[in-house]
């Protein structure tokens, strides 16, 4: 590669780096031009697989402020980086490694954040954004629900009480007044 070419790679990288939420990296020694084609399919829309140079990477990573994929960068490397929702993202990457199990994944980088292949299986293994905000608002409406029964037992109680009384003096032949 000619000088202005590596500056052009690591500047790209670089920007791929700063526009992602998570870069998750993997070694794909092994598998096929049409595996990582249907890799690429599988991350959707929200995520961007590159296979890297690992020298290019390690500065781009760097000048992006990034120095936890130093120790990671060794081997046929690629990466995910990813722009949408990083859930999705790692369902794809682990349901592909579990048919391939060519593809390794090796760790990555979520919001600042290292992360191990363990952490990025467990992410993986999370439900959706949109499952957890709705579980969150049906939580919510809930105990809303639950405040507005509270509130309202108080003056139905209080009600119940003043007509007990009620009842009870007419027995035994006070006036009510």
């Amino acid at each position: 590669m000619a000088r202005a070419e590596k500056a052009t790679a690591v500047a790209e990288l670089k920007s791929d780096f700063e526009g992602s939420h998570a870069a998750v990296l993997t070694e794909y020694r092994g598998l096929t031009v049409a595996q990582l084609k249907e890799l690429r399919v599988s991350l959707g829309g929200n995520a961007k697989f590159a296979v890297v140079k690992n020298t290019l990477t390690k500065i781009a990573a760097n000048q992006a402020g990034i120095s936890a994929l130093d120790d990671l960068l060794s081997g046929p490397s690629a990466i995910a980086f990813v722009k949408g929702d990083v859930v999705e993202a790692a369902k794809g990457l682990r349901d592909f490694a579990k048919a391939n199990p060519l593809l390794v994944i090796k760790g990555g980088v979520v919001d600042g954040k290292s992360m191990t292949p363990d952490e990025i299986t467990k992410l993986a293994d999370l439900e959706s954004r949109e499952v957890l905000l709705a579980k969150l608002a049906g939580a919510m409406k809930a105990k809303m629900g639950h405040a507005a029964a509270v509130f309202n037992a108080l003056p139905t109680n209080m009600a119940q009480l003043a007509e007990a009384l009620r009842a009870k003096r007419e027995e035994s032949g006070e006036k009510a007044e």
